[in-house]
């Protein structure tokens, strides 16, 4: 796997790369967005992990030049508690993944593969930070009814945010694979969301989902 780290904080940087190094990664680093997309042209990579605030050239408006060179790029935004203001605009530039910087080694490398493969990734510390900041927002009206999905939409939706591909969701509600890509497909047509990363944004901010 070919991976791009993103991020302002030298040391951060050269620890993640030792780390993904010793799993046999391929790995490149930039210290901010304008070097990234500088540099974009003559690397290949699979996978970008994406600090979301930079010096100069931010990860958002990084990972919107990025797309526009490169639309099938997968990115992995590094989040820090209280980044929440920023996940919306990091999958309306594109992201596909987001994850805790404090993540252990483990998880990184699943976000990574599970991105890679064309899956969206939430760190469980993250969806569970997010709850309860949106528990404890008072001010926020759902935008999409309940009644408007079906039992088994809600019960496919609440194991998206889980964070399990369609496959696992199929063998854990003992329905065919297809039956499950029928579901997904109705939610994001319902939700009006784009793609499954804006789709758990959504089902935490409008209470639909309790992990």
């Amino acid at each position: 796997m070919k991976v791009f780290i993103v991020d302002d904080h030298k040391l951060f940087r050269e620890g993640l790369k030792l780390l993904l190094s010793t799993r046999e990664h391929e790995v490149h680093e930039a210290s901010d967005g304008l070097e990234f997309i500088r540099a974009l042209p003559g690397v290949d990579c699979d996978v970008v992990l994406m600090d979301v605030e930079m010096p100069g050239m931010n990860g958002i408006d990084a990972t919107i030049q990025a797309m526009k060179m490169r639309p099938d790029m997968k990115i992995i935004v590094l989040s820090m508690y209280g980044d929440e203001q920023y996940y919306y605009k990091m999958i309306d530039a594109g992201a596909k993944g987001f994850m805790l910087k404090n993540s252990g080694i483990d998880k990184v490398v699943t976000a990574i593969e599970k991105v890679s493969g064309g899956e969206s990734y939430f760190s469980e510390e993250l969806l569970v930070g997010l709850l309860n900041t949106m528990r404890g927002n008072k001010q926020d009206p759902p935008e999409t009814n309940d009644n408007e999905l079906s039992g088994r939409e809600m019960e496919v939706l609440y194991h998206i945010c889980l964070g399990l591909s369609n496959q696992e969701i199929a063998d854990r509600l003992f329905i065919s694979k297809r039956t499950v890509d029928k579901h997904r497909a109705n939610l994001l047509g319902k939700t009006g969301c784009r793609n499954t990363a804006a789709l758990i944004i959504h089902a935490i901010k409008n209470k639909m989902i309790d992990i």
